[in-house]
């Protein structure tokens, strides 16, 4: 279960792919794979989360890194490029944004 921080030095992406349903499951997919195989072991990861609207027109991805510089290497590293190529081959567009953390709730004796 992703684990929200609100640690301020902590650098957060959200991205949001807009697709179409017919591609919805096959970007879904390729980006659990991403995240099984190559991100998820890259320095500075922290946790992530993948969200489906119910028309799967739109998948939102929230990922937590170390760094913002870590978040940058992976998104440069050649794997992660070739993979980004099929899957901006399937999206109308996506959009990652780097954002900090300015406050966290959880329900009493959720944490």
């Amino acid at each position: 279960m992703l684990k929200v921080t609100g640690k301020t030095d902590v650098q957060t992406v959200i991205t949001t792919f807009e697709v179409t349903p017919g591609t919805c499951g096959e970007v879904l997919e390729l980006l659990q794979d991403a995240y099984a195989q190559v991100i998820s072991r890259r320095p500075g990861f922290i946790a992530a989360a993948l969200h489906v609207n119910d028309a799967q027109t739109r998948i939102a991805n929230y990922s937590q890194w170390r760094r913002r510089e870590d978040f940058q290497a992976m998104l440069r590293s050649e794997e992660m490029r070739e993979r980004n190529r099929r899957i901006t081959e399937l999206c109308r567009s996506f959009e990652p944004v780097m954002y900090e953390v300015a406050a966290v709730y959880e329900a009493p004796g959720a944490g």
